[in-house]
């Protein structure tokens, strides 16, 4: 099942196991039977600390547990740990068997101290970038807390489950059998929901903190080098972020980064957050900014306000708050959300398998994720606004060269139909000939654009374009003094990760620059 390479690194990484653990599998006589028996066998083989036990009976085959003698930890997976999920595989070994998570003393001892009984289960798919974090969230939670149980399903090998259990969207995590949520979610996110007073004592901490030199919104790539050239100015740097990694959590691979031929968004923003960490940077993660206030006088502090209820105040800030999927605004969209309507063909189309879906969108994006779809479904239909495709050539050529898709051009999507619990057809108009027509499908992914995340700012004082987009100059000025801003967000042309980079880094330099260039008694009015 694993290579001799794999085989190697997972005998380096066993090494760590401080006490022994037990595979406890549970197998039937199908192949996936039998492919998990082999993968077993081999962990197995990797560490005289790691044993294996055929006589499992629970009621998902195949599947199995990693458990301590002790019995106080028990991880699952139903499913081949494979693909993206190998890392939460290797993660989950290590952690049962006594490797301590690099997570803060803090996060550690709230896991700990959690009162009350949680049963997780987590559908993934091997194809998602956005599982594993909530696969090696959970897993983490239930090697520290023996009052945490969790087992991670592979959605694709699990069909009939999924359709009782309606589930058309990875990751979803039920708690005790009710949802508890769904798509990527980190350990503290995780805490935060079922930690009630989590959110006041963090609002209590910001509200301690004194003001900063440079603040970044958003901890997108364009958040993280602001952050970066800020810090190295020796100056006082916070970052506070709704989610650090921002878009590029979601994005699958990343080929046009220059210097790197291939990468992948949560791997990128990992090491955004990793570099950031290096330096002196006070990160406030899960903090969503709601209203930005401008200073009382100039070269003042300027006030960022948070849900929360607390605000941060610092003589400079840099906007970065990046972009999101747009959605097509048509009645059924809302309603149907992860119930058939879904943006991340890489994570969710898995659970199509043979089935037939839609893509909104004729762009590079949509293309593509119709090429991508074409592989697992029945049948894919392209609905394009305009009068033809705007993808790149070889794109479109690929995309004809496929049997099983449809495209219409100059057709409006009107809406999404369903029967109440899931997706079953998507209307649009013909705007040729003015024309209704229906298409019966069981799934529609949404690709036509981004939206900024800019909504926050429109009562303040910060000039937006009529898209939205936060107005900047060339060196990343905004309409505010002491306001700067760069990636996605902003006017800036060509949203593209190495821009957006290139654009924090210079709204942080511009910062600096401000701040060393205010009258000596206003910096320290400030």
């Amino acid at each position: 099942m694993l290579d001799a390479g794999l085989k190697t690194q997972l005998s380096t990484y066993l090494q760590n196991l401080r006490q022994p653990i037990e595979l406890v599998a549970s197998l039937g006589e199908d192949k996936g039977s039998k492919d998990m028996l082999a993968l077993l066998e081999d962990v197995a083989a990797t560490s005289d600390k790691v044993s294996l036990d055929l006589s499992g009976d629970d009621a998902r085959k195949p599947s199995f547990a990693i458990t301590r003698a002790s019995g106080d930890a028990d991880v699952r997976f139903a499913g081949l740990p494979l693909g993206h999920e190998f890392t939460s595989l290797v993660l989950a070994l290590l952690h049962v068997g006594g490797h301590p998570p690099r997570l803060d003393a803090e996060v550690i001892e709230r896991i700990k101290g959690l009162d009350g009984d949680y049963s997780f289960e987590t559908y993934f798919s091997q194809s998602c970038q956005n599982c594993p974090d909530v696969v090696q969230a959970l897993n983490t939670m239930s090697a520290l807390n023996p009052r945490i149980r969790h087992v991670a399903i592979d959605g694709a090998l699990f069909q009939a489950e999924v359709e009782q259990r309606q589930v058309m969207a990875v990751p979803t995590i039920l708690l005790n059998g009710q949802p508890f949520g769904q798509g990527r979610m980190d350990v503290e996110q995780i805490l935060a929901k079922l930690d009630t007073g989590a959110e006041a004592r963090a609002a209590e901490k910001i509200k301690a903190k004194d003001a900063f030199e440079v603040l970044v919104i958003g901890g997108g790539p364009a958040g993280a080098a602001a952050a970066v050239y800020a810090a190295r100015k020796g100056i006082r740097t916070g970052v506070a972020a709704e989610r650090f990694g921002g878009q590029v959590l979601d994005t699958m691979a990343i080929e046009n980064f220059i210097s790197v031929q291939h990468t992948e968004g949560p791997k990128l923003a990992t090491a955004l957050e990793q570099h950031v960490k290096q330096y002196d940077v006070d990160v406030m993660n899960l903090q969503k900014a709601v209203g930005l206030v401008a200073p009382k006088t100039q070269g003042g502090l300027i006030e960022v306000k948070l849900e929360n209820g607390a605000s941060l105040k610092s003589r400079t800030v840099i906007l970065s708050t990046g972009a999101r999927w747009r959605n097509v605004n048509v009645p059924g969209e809302a309603q149907y959300k992860n119930k058939g309507v879904a943006y991340c063909p890489h994570c969710d189309g898995p659970l199509f398998k043979g089935k037939r879906v839609a893509v909104i969108g004729g762009g590079n994006s949509g293309v593509e994720a119709a090429i991508d779809l074409a592989g697992i479904v029945a049948h894919v239909t392209l609905i394009e606004y305009d009068s033809q495709l705007r993808a790149d050539a070889v794109l479109q050529r690929k995309l004809a060269s496929l049997p099983n898709v449809t495209i219409v051009t100059s057709a409006m999507t009107t809406e999404i139909h369903g029967d109440g619990a899931k997706v079953n057809g998507l209307s649009y108009k013909d705007r040729n000939h003015d024309t209704a027509h229906r298409v019966d499908l069981e799934g529609v992914f949404v690709q036509i654009g981004l939206v900024p995340n800019t909504e926050w700012l429109k009562d303040s004082n910060v000039a937006l374009s009529n898209r939205g987009e936060i107005e900047v100059d060339y060196r990343g000025e905004t309409s505010m003094p002491g306001v700067f801003a760069a990636g996605d967000a902003t006017t800036t042309p060509y949203k593209q990760i190495i821009i957006a980079m290139g654009e924090g880094a210079k709204a942080s330099l511009s910062a600096f620059d401000y701040l060393i260039r205010l009258p000596a008694e206003q910096a320290e009015a400030a």
